[in-house]
């Protein structure tokens, strides 16, 4: 396992850009600078057009519950503090065919259901016995 696990590594090539905005408080996703298409998840072409510019656009951090679940046991054991937790995917408002993976927070599970709006906040991601944190965008439900 790479030290520092279960954090993300914010130095992986593809999602500098990623985890940079996100220690900004801001969401960013790369987008076709050809034909406007967001390419998620990163790559260095456009699967719509073939563009090989890509620019990372600030987005909304609004978007819908694709789904999600209920972890009601820790299969890695940095993760036992927060059982139970909710995870789960979110289409995005500005295309729904990206779908960031993230966990709920400020709510409680009764209040998650597939299609009901959400928006991200930026969290400091710890674990016990892990040294250090990262900032990420994780998603609450909109009241």
């Amino acid at each position: 396992m790479r030290p520092g696990f279960p954090l993300p590594d914010v130095t992986w090539e593809p999602l500098v850009p990623f985890w940079a905005a996100a220690e900004r408080g801001e969401l960013r996703i790369p987008r076709c600078d050809s034909c406007g298409a967001f390419v998620w998840y990163p790559r260095k072409t456009c699967r719509s057009c073939g563009g090989q510019a890509i620019t990372w656009d600030r987005v909304s951090g609004r978007g819908r519950i694709f789904s999600w679940v209920l972890v009601r046991h820790a299969f890695v054991p940095q993760f036992a503090s927060l059982v139970p937790f909710a995870t789960g995917l979110v289409a995005l408002e500005e295309d729904p065919a990206v779908r960031l993976a993230t966990r709920f927070v400020d709510c409680e599970p009764c209040e998650l259901a597939v299609d009901a709006p959400v928006e991200a906040v930026f969290r400091d991601l710890s674990f016990p016995g892990v040294p250090g944190s990262v900032r990420a965008p994780l998603f609450r439900p909109v009241h």
